[in-house]
């Protein structure tokens, strides 16, 4: 059940369709919620940066306190990667292959499969979006045992076309798309993900103002870099009473993330002061990608 209200402007979304048949015994996932800063690092840098990996179905994200001189290198990366920068994040200069960008400012960097470095050139936050086909990554993140046993209601991820004129270093800076009536966010998308960029918010959000919804096939990860939240989830009955799950409605502090399993229905309350809240799909969102919505879809074709 989708229960946008008429002023919300996702009521104008198409209605979704299921990429596949699940068979309705098909056991749901659990969500997960996971506060980087509870759990020991996956790896420490030279001068003292701290990551965190952690995995979804398709995805792999990875949380790093960064130290100004660290460097984060792929080498033979199997396919294109996202660093996301918001109001926090340490300025970088990034390399791949004989290209190279600074960024100090909110951005999208898209970079290409092959061999890559990330340095921060001063201390901040770098976050990195990877699809989970990189093995070291997949296997490394601190909940891969959840994911040991697939989410057979997630849809596989098939990577999108080919972005125009090729793989290459790739820039979207948020100060050249601001936030604006009529469009949903700031979503761009590469070949395996999609990113939403919402909109700080200086308040809580209202309780009479909530938009619970599902998605049929596919998880959504919300990235939660400022403030609180609350993720309300509610798992559907299933033939299988022994499977059935009570109501979630759990605090969540930052930096952070919630795993919404399919077909969960799901809205977020933020209930800070001040906050923001990134969304994040592997494999890149139908609905949204044939709303016109997506900022770089002159670079990467739809499906």
């Amino acid at each position: 059940m989708n229960t946008y209200a008429k002023d919300d402007i996702r009521s104008s979304l198409a209605p979704a369709t299921a990429a596949r048949t699940v068979d309705p015994s098909t056991p749901i996932k659990p969500s997960q919620w996971i506060e980087f800063l509870s759990h020991e690092p996956s790896e420490t840098g030279p001068h003292g940066s701290r990551t965190w990996n952690a995995r979804a179905a398709n995805l792999v994200i990875s949380y790093t306190q960064a130290k100004a001189g660290d460097v984060f290198p792929r080498t033979g990366q199997p396919d294109e990667y996202a660093v996301l920068l918001y109001s926090e994040s340490a300025p970088l200069h990034i390399t791949a292959g004989s290209e190279s960008t600074s960024v100090d400012e909110e951005a999208l960097v898209v970079v290409p499969p092959g061999d890559s470095s990330v340095t921060a050139t001063a201390d901040g936050i770098l976050i990195r979006l990877f699809s989970s086909v990189a093995d070291d990554l997949r296997e490394g993140a601190l909940n891969a045992e959840a994911y040991r046993e697939p989410d057979l209601r997630a849809t596989p991820l098939k990577p999108w076309p080919d972005p125009v004129g090729g793989f290459r270093l790739r820039t979207y800076r948020l100060k050249d798309t601001p936030v604006v009536p009529g469009r949903f966010g700031r979503i761009f998308r590469t070949t395996n993900l999609m990113v939403n960029f919402l909109a700080e918010e200086p308040g809580p959000r209202e309780k009479t103002k909530l938009s619970p919804h599902f998605h049929d096939d596919f998880e959504q990860i919300s990235l939660a870099v400022k403030g609180s939240f609350i993720h309300h989830i509610r798992y559907p009955w299933g033939p299988d009473s022994t499977q059935w799950r009570p109501d979630e409605s759990r605090r969540i502090a930052t930096p952070s993330i919630c795993i919404i399993p399919p077909p969960t229905v799901h809205t977020t309350q933020g209930i800070g002061g001040h906050q923001q809240l990134i969304d994040i799909f592997s494999a890149p969102r139908e609905d949204f990608s044939a709303s016109g919505w997506v900022l770089n879809a002159d670079d990467y074709p739809a499906k």
